[in-house]
């Protein structure tokens, strides 16, 4: 029995698993910026300048990671998702109203983070079994990335553990 490769020589049904994946996280990535545009555009109180400079940091990074993952999923010749609704559908992040304070968006900031990060090392260890080297190397610069902004929110929520 021959398998077949894609355009890049990777086995067919691998990438089509690895793209259904990706198109998770792309979902979740999607939440995640939303909620960072909500955060960034409601926060309120003496933690205003800070945050809102910030959560608009973070938002263009996320709207960065957005194309960088449609395009792998391109690129291992599957579909990215492109409707409010499929994000929705196929996120685990909730998505955030109606948060004001500095502590509650951070908080909410937080748990999105965590939950990517989840995502992306399921991804990697997907992708290490099928021999995607690209989609690896995508993946761990955003797990070190968002591993820095969760300590770092940590930190700022007065939590990080010694």
């Amino acid at each position: 029995m021959t398998t077949s490769e894609n355009m890049i020589g990777l086995n067919e049904n691998d990438s089509n698993d690895l793209g259904a994946k990706l198109n998770q996280l792309l979902a979740n990535f999607q939440i995640h910026y939303q909620n960072l545009r909500a955060v960034h555009w409601n926060i309120r109180g003496r933690d205003f300048f800070e945050l809102h400079v910030k959560f608009e940091e973070y938002y263009t990074e996320a709207q960065e990671s957005v194309d960088e993952i449609a395009e792998r999923i391109l690129t291992l010749e599957s579909v990215p998702m492109h409707t409010y609704q499929d994000y929705i559908d196929n996120s685990s992040i909730p998505v955030v109203k109606n948060i004001f304070t500095g502590e509650e968006s951070v908080q909410a900031v937080v748990s999105d983070l965590k939950t990517l990060i989840k995502l992306e090392r399921e991804l990697i260890s997907l992708a290490g079994d099928n021999g995607d080297e690209g989609t690896i190397d995508m993946l761990t610069t955003y797990v070190a990335r968002q591993e820095k902004h969760v300590w770092m929110l940590n930190a700022w929520l007065g939590k990080p553990k010694v």
